[in-house]
């Protein structure tokens, strides 16, 4: 396996030959974190041939350090809060309302930037294959499969291209798959493990989205 990516789509691609086992089936629907997610998901699920969607996270980051989260919200009105990081750094709960008022707000607008309204996608039933560029933490990931598992998947499998060891054993308590191709016991971020890791931006995940042939009849 490499020691670091090229860029998030050769990441998908080393990612999709671990989930070989997934192609084809009409029960699998990709799942990519918007925006840095979305480039690698979109890889996996065009060499699945399975069809590709997103579901929206909004980390909650330490004021000041806002790359630090405390915590995540998530489609479906689902927050996860890590208690031990709002006390240890005294974090006032009106500030931790104030700042979960204004992830919504941006979560809102993701959706219809991408989507074009609030509907997710049918997950009842599903196998879903739930793909970001990276786990760092877990929050933001632990958040969205609390949110997904809420709607009853038949299968849930977190499949990132890097994690720290420490994160994958957290979220493998909560879904029922972790794949993770590099992991590092040392992980400071998760763009040291690519040589390209810029921005993705809103005009790319749309683009990938329609690339995919994303349709809305394919939501609930």
């Amino acid at each position: 396996m490499k020691e670091i990516f090229r860029d998030r789509t050769e990441a998908g691609h080393l990612l999709a030959e671990e989930l070989v086992k997934y192609a084809g089936s009409d029960e699998v629907l990709v799942l990519g974190l918007p925006r840095g997610g979305v480039p690698v998901a979109f890889e996996v699920a065009r060499r699945l041939h399975v069809p590709l969607d997103i579901f929206v996270v909004r980390k909650l980051g330490v004021p000041g350090h806002e790359e630090y989260a405390f915590g995540a919200i998530a489609e479906g009105d689902v927050s996860v809060l890590d208690e031990d990081v709002v006390a240890e750094l005294r974090i006032p709960q009106s500030m931790v309302d104030g700042i979960i008022d204004r992830e919504k707000q941006e979560l809102k607008r993701r959706q219809l930037t991408y989507r074009g309204h609030e509907t997710s996608p049918r997950i009842r039933g599903r196998i879903i294959l739930l793909i970001d560029d990276g786990v760092a933490t877990g929050s933001t990931m632990t958040a969205a499969v609390r949110a997904l598992r809420s709607q009853q998947p038949k299968h849930l499998v977190v499949a990132v291209p890097t994690a720290p060891p420490s994160s994958c054993v957290k979220l493998a308590e909560e879904a029922d798959e972790v794949i993770a191709l590099i992991k590092p016991e040392y992980f400071v971020a998760v763009g040291q493990w690519y040589e390209d890791f810029s921005q993705t931006s809103d005009d790319e995940v749309r683009r990938l989205l329609a690339e995919a042939g994303h349709q809305p009849a394919r939501l609930a």
